[in-house]
């Protein structure tokens, strides 16, 4: 599972230019049935990503193709997780023993 972070950068008066872009983007990831939640960082400091069901590289190679990342709007940061324990309805996060 990963948490991705991320925080508007030099580029963010650029976002609006790309905002369908990137919401283009995070429906494609749900699609991929790649990311779990998306929602913004508060106040006002970028976004955040939970997603699971990829390997690192293939989480990496899909943040890179954010709009907002590629046009500097923000910086990615992400955070790999191995759950341990969960609620039932979040079992599914945890990896084979």
């Amino acid at each position: 599972m990963f948490v991705t972070l991320l925080k508007f950068a030099q580029n963010r008066a650029a976002a609006p230019a790309f905002m369908a872009a990137h919401n283009d983007w995070i429906a494609q990831g749900f699609a991929d049935a790649a990311f779990l939640c998306v929602g913004a960082l508060a106040p006002n400091a970028g976004g955040a990503i939970l997603a699971a069901g990829e390997s690192r590289a293939a989480h990496d190679a899909r943040i890179a193709a954010d709009p907002f990342v590629a046009e500097g709007i923000v910086t990615a940061e992400t955070y790999e997780i191995d759950p341990k324990r969960t609620v039932p309805a979040l079992d599914f996060l945890k990896l084979p023993a």
